[in-house]
């Protein structure tokens, strides 16, 4: 399995189960975890401390060229840094997730960001996931997974995630939260969030972690020896 190392993209809505279950499947191939949702909520802090209005396309422009993200691997989540700052609970926190969505949804911010993310990945060895990786980001990635749960399950992991950062939400606002989030990922005009023509589908709500990085190695097993 490890003679050519490959791109693998995981795709899926907010509280699916994408970020840990690609970060364990990356542990276990030996692979680069890349969570590409990172890059647009590092930018959205990084426009927020700045004052940067949401309409005001050209500076944010300007701070998605500027802007280094680093991504360093721990035990349990990728250690986030922007222009050399520690974010990576900051970038998880309420403010962020709810004003990301129109700086995600912005074409140019995208291409800057795609870029970023290709360099990074284009040599393979990479677990990618977001919403966008097996359609635009790696089209030709080697497996493509599209993972979904219900909204239900999906907010409760969501209030749990944030417990553990100790912020306490509202377990129906986090509902509807999701829902918005998922309502302007899959209509916007670029790169909405769409499952890839050819890519598996991966219903996570009853399933335990371990149980879908080991369907998503099987189903890896399976491509590698229909070659």
């Amino acid at each position: 399995m490890r003679e050519r190392r490959l791109i693998i993209a995981i795709d899926g809505p907010a509280g699916s189960g994408k970020s840990t279950t690609a970060r364990l499947l990356a542990k276990r191939l030996g692979y680069m975890y890349l969570d590409t949702g990172a890059f647009y909520r590092a930018l959205t802090l990084k426009v927020l401390d700045a004052g940067v209005l949401p309409e005001d396309s050209a500076s944010i422009l300007q701070l998605a060229e500027k802007m280094k993200i680093e991504m360093q691997p721990l035990e349990d989540k990728n250690r986030v840094l922007l222009d050399g700052r520690e974010v990576t609970q900051m970038i998880r926190e309420p403010a962020v997730t709810n004003a990301v969505a129109p700086i995600a949804a912005n074409p140019q911010v995208r291409a800057i960001m795609v870029e970023k993310q290709r360099a990074i990945g284009r040599n393979g060895g990479v677990v990618m996931e977001g919403r966008d990786i097996g359609t635009v980001v790696f089209p030709d990635a080697d497996l493509k997974i599209f993972m979904q749960a219900s909204l239900d399950e999906r907010a409760r992991r969501r209030q749990e995630e944030l417990a553990a950062m100790g912020i306490v939400r509202d377990g129906e606002i986090l509902k509807e939260e999701i829902a918005r989030r998922d309502q302007n990922d899959s209509t916007r005009m670029v790169a909405p969030l769409i499952r890839a023509a050819d890519a598996i589908l991966l219903d996570t709500t009853n399933l335990t972690i371990e149980q879908q990085v080991d369907f998503i190695v099987g189903e890896l097993e399976k491509k590698l020896k229909s070659r």
